[in-house]
C-alpha cells in the first residue's frame, strides 16, 4: 500500500527520507526488523507515519516502532513530537483509549503454591473486578466526585481506601497529571465515564496472574522486587467510555477547526489544532482528566486484586508483598524536553501505543528507580509472555524517549472471529498450563494469541537498538478478559 521503499540505515533501523513534494516535513525512521517492516508495508502503517510527518511544527522524525500497525489517522506503535510553541496537538495522535496503560505487581508466591488453587483465584478475580464492553464500576460516582477523580487521579482512590501512597510513587506522573479541568469535559464524557470507574473493560484489556519466567538483569529486577519462580499480576486497561467521548468530542473540534488555522493535511483523521491555541488547551485539559481517571481505574483495579488474593490465600496484602512495581501509559501526549537538532527543545510528545522509556537520571522518574532508569512494561497478547524492559539514553537519541507498547495487532478482530473458535482457543491456553474466565466468546476468540505479532521479537529489537533493555519475561498462567 504504501509507494515509498523504505531504506536501511543501520541495524533494525529505516527510513523513508523527508520529501516536500509529498508534503513531508521530517522523515520517517521506523525501527523493525525485516519481518516486522514486511508486515507493516502490508496495511497502511508506513503511509501513515508518512502523513504525520506532514503535520506542522514537527520535528526530528515521524516514529514507527517495532509493533507499528494501522491505526486511526497515526499508525498504533506511532511517536511525533511537535514544536511546544509552533506545532500542533492531535487527538488521533493520542487515540480513542486515553492513558489506556499497564501496571503490575509483584508477589512472594510461588508458581506452586498459586498452581494449587489458580481456578479459585482467578474466579474470584473474574467475580470481584467488573469487566466487558459496557461494564459498569462498583462505585457509584456523584457530579463532584467524577470532578476530584478527574483532577486528583491515584490520589483519589487512595484517599477513598484503595491502595496507599506508596502506589502513587511508582506511577508515571504520579498518578496525577496537573492542569486536568473537568470543565473541559462533556456531559456526554461523564454519562459514560461516571458508572464505569473501577472495570477493566474488554477488546485488548486483560487482567493477568503470571509468573517470572526469566530474569536477564539481574540488578534492575531486584531493584524492582522481580525474582524467577515467583508470581506477578498484570493488569491492562484504560480511560473506558470517558476517554473514549473525550477524543470523540475534540476529533470533531479539531476537525472543524483546521480551516480557522489554515492547516492542511493529507487525511482528516490527523485532525489537530495549534498545541497554544484555545482549542489545543481544552484539549489538553480533557485528555489530562482522562488520564487521571485511568489512573484512578487501575488504581481500583489492583486493590481488589490484592482482595482476591487476600481471600483466596488467606494472608495479608503486606503478607504476600504485593507491591506496585510500575504504571506506564500507553496512549498520551504532554510536554517534555528533548534535544533536537543539537539543542534543547520544549516539545509535545505524541505517544499513540507506545511507551515511555526514558533513561536514568530524569527527573521525571519516580526517585525509587531515578539513578536506575524507567521502568517499561509491554504486555504480550493474552496468553503470551509479556516483558519488563528499562529505559535506555538510545531511546533519547532515536525515538523521542519511547518504545512499544505491545505485540502489535496483525489480524482483524473479524479475521479471528473467522478463524478461530472460542473451544481452539481455550484449548490451546488450556494446553500451555493456562486457565481463562472470560465474559464473551468474542472476547475470547478476538485475541487469540494468533492475531498478534510475536512480542519476543517486538522486544528483541528494542533490545537490540538499546532503546530499552530486557530486565524480565513474565509467562502467563491465568487471565481473566471482558
Amino acid at each position: 500500500m504504501s509507494n515509498v521503499t523504505p531504506k536501511k540505515i543501520g541495524e533494525n533501523q529505516y527510513q523513508i527520507d523527508a520529501n516536500s513534494n509529498l508534503g513531508m516535513r521530517v522523515p520517517v525512521r521506523i525501527f523493525a526488523n525485516e519481518q516486522l517492516l514486511e508486515k507493516m508495508l502490508i496495511d497502511r502503517t508506513i503511509m501513515q507515519a508518512r502523513n504525520v510527518s506532514s503535520i506542522p511544527g514537527i520535528v526530528g522524525h515521524s516514529v514507527v516502532l517495532p509493533d507499528g500497525h494501522e491505526g486511526y489517522g497515526f499508525p498504533v506503535g506511532g511517536v511525533a513530537a511537535m514544536d511546544a510553541e509552533d506545532g500542533m496537538i492531535s487527538p488521533g495522535g493520542v487515540g480513542y483509549d486515553i492513558n489506556c496503560g499497564v501496571r503490575l505487581l509483584r508477589s512472594n508466591l510461588t508458581e506452586q503454591t498459586v498452581r494449587s488453587k489458580l481456578k479459585d483465584l482467578v474466579t474470584d478475580l473474574f467475580s470481584s473486578i467488573p469487566s466487558g464492553v459496557g461494564s459498569k464500576g462498583a462505585v457509584k460516582l456523584t457530579h463532584s466526585e467524577l470532578d476530584e477523580v478527574l483532577v486528583n487521579g491515584v490520589n483519589w482512590a487512595i484517599d477513598n481506601g484503595y491502595g496507599s501512597s506508596d502506589d502513587s510513587d511508582v506511577c508515571e506522573e504520579n498518578g496525577r497529571i496537573p492542569n486536568a479541568d473537568p470543565n473541559k469535559v462533556s456531559d456526554k464524557a461523564r454519562k459514560r465515564g461516571a458508572p464505569q470507574l473501577g472495570s477493566l473493560g474488554s477488546g485488548n484489556h486483560f487482567l493477568e496472574v503470571q509468573k517470572v519466567a526469566e530474569v536477564h538483569d539481574e540488578e534492575a529486577a531486584n531493584r524492582m522486587g522481580i525474582k524467577e519462580g515467583t508470581i506477578t499480576i498484570l493488569i491492562h486497561c484504560g480511560s473506558r467510555g470517558f476517554g473514549h467521548q473525550v477524543c470523540s468530542d475534540y476529533l470533531r473540534v479539531s476537525e472543524q477547526s483546521m480551516e480557522k488555522y489554515d492547516i492542511d493535511l493529507p487525511d482528516r483523521e490527523l485532525a489537530c489544532v495549534p498545541n497554544t491555541s484555545e482549542e489545543g488547551e481544552s484539549y489538553r485539559k480533557a485528555m489530562f482528566a482522562a488520564l487521571n481517571f485511568a489512573w484512578s481505574n487501575r488504581q481500583m483495579i489492583t486493590h481488589w486484586t490484592r482482595k482476591s488474593f487476600e481471600r483466596v490465600f488467606d494472608q495479608t496484602e503486606s503478607d504476600l508483598d504485593m507491591k506496585l512495581v510500575y504504571d506506564v501509559a500507553h496512549n498520551i501526549a504532554k510536554i517534555e524536553k528533548h534535544k533536537v537538532d543539537g539543542r534543547q527543545r520544549n516539545v509535545v510528545v505524541h505517544r499513540k501505543g507506545a511507551t515511555r522509556a526514558f533513561p536514568s537520571n530524569r527527573e521525571e522518574i519516580p526517585s525509587k528507580y531515578r539513578d536506575l532508569g524507567q521502568p517499561v512494561l509491554i504486555p504480550g497478547s493474552m496468553g503470551t509472555s509479556s516483558w519488563i524492559l528499562l529505559g535506555q539514553q538510545n531511546s533519547m537519541n532515536l525515538s523521542f524517549g519511547s518504545t512499544a507498547h505491545g505485540a502489535g495487532r496483525t489480524m482483524s478482530r473479524s479475521k479471528a472471529r473467522r478463524n478461530y473458535t472460542e473451544d481452539d482457543v481455550k484449548k490451546s491456553l488450556n494446553d500451555k498450563g493456562i486457565f481463562i474466565k472470560a465474559l464473551t466468546r468474542d472476547g475470547v476468540v478476538e485475541e487469540t494469541p494468533q492475531a498478534y505479532k510475536d512480542v519476543d521479537t517486538v522486544v528483541n529489537v528494542s533490545h537490540n537498538l538499546g532503546i530499552a533493555t530486557k530486565v524480565a519475561k513474565l509467562v502467563p498462567i491465568g487471565v481473566i478478559k471482558g
